[in-house]
């Protein structure tokens, strides 16, 4: 069912009698600068007053040149800043498993067989129904529900809601509420082992800055960060650059009702510009029916160099 309904929504239908015919009145609200758009098969757009915002890959989405083994889909790019600067990449062939805004683990184990939603080997994440599509004057939302697949089978219900605020000063906020649950078996996802790096969670693969790494800012609630970082323990991070002659980046925020928080690990690449909130890092936690497991993230993206 396509929930994308214009904003120039019905209020009211009335009768109005004029020398005994009946009239009919209709009331309509104004159209507000939110707006839902489908781009083919496989993306959402939503735009403000005009300007894209970003695009929702809720279908399977493969870039050309690519083995099908990498076709993925339910996360967000294009994502753009205020000022238009494009700040997101996807299928890089640097790390082509990196995808916009996207949230998703190397290590995911159910009934003794495992699979990998990081590097897309084994399981998928798939695109179930949208929930909401909403719009008004001050934010949008959308609410998708999703699921993590072995095969047909579905092991594991992802409701995903993004609410997107009216851009304001050169920033936008984007607030994140995921939430995990276990269809009917338990599910065990952790962090890689591999170097005790413990990356996997919410993640931000920023497109390529003019300048490279070098004029890539990393910047942490202790300041302007200078080397990477690999479970580094911080409550936000950001990436700032100079994006296609635009200077713009984003902010990544874990938030005081996340398990971990403050104390989370962080991954964060100048090179490839890259954040991830490591959770649950190099311990693994249990998903169970019933029992959801809730994460909020906010995103703020900003039009000049942050801070």
């Amino acid at each position: 069912m396509n929930e994308n309904f214009s904003r120039r929504t019905l209020l009211a239908i009335g009768a109005v009698t004029a020398g005994g015919l009946v009239l009919r009145k209709t009331v309509y609200a104004a159209p507000t600068p939110f707006v839902f758009r489908e781009l083919g098969a496989t993306g959402l757009e939503l735009s403000e007053s005009g300007k894209p915002v970003f695009v929702y890959n809720y279908g399977m989405v493969l870039a050309a040149g690519f083995p099908e083994t990498m076709r993925r889909s339910s996360y967000l790019h294009p994502v753009y800043a205020p000022n238009g600067a494009l700040l997101t990449d996807d299928f890089n062939p640097d790390h082509p498993h990196h995808r916009g805004i996207s949230w998703m683990w190397p290590e995911v184990s159910v009934d003794g067989k495992k699979g990998d939603i990081w590097m897309v080997k084994g399981f998928q994440q798939r695109f179930v129904r949208w929930r909401a599509r909403e719009t008004g004057n001050a934010q949008s939302r959308l609410a998708v529900e999703n699921g993590w697949f072995d095969g047909d089978r579905r092991f594991v219900k992802e409701d995903a809601e993004i609410l997107a605020h009216a851009a304001s000063g050169g920033r936008r906020l984007l607030e994140f509420t995921l939430r995990f649950e276990a269809v009917d078996r338990p599910v065990q996802i952790v962090g890689t082992a591999e170097g005790k790096k413990g990356f996997g969670g919410f993640c931000f693969r920023f497109a390529p800055r003019d300048g490279g790494a070098a004029k890539t800012v990393i910047r942490t609630d202790r300041g302007i960060s200078k080397a990477d970082g690999v479970m580094s323990r911080h409550p936000w991070a950001e990436i700032a650059g100079t994006f296609q002659g635009k200077t713009a980046g984003a902010r990544v925020e874990d938030t005081p009702s996340n398990p971990g928080y403050p104390n989370n690990g962080w991954l964060m690449r100048h090179g490839f510009g890259f954040l991830n909130v490591s959770y649950p890092g190099l311990q693994p936690i249990t998903l169970q029916a019933g029992k959801p497991l809730v994460l909020k993230y906010r995103v703020t993206l900003f039009s000049g160099d942050g801070g």
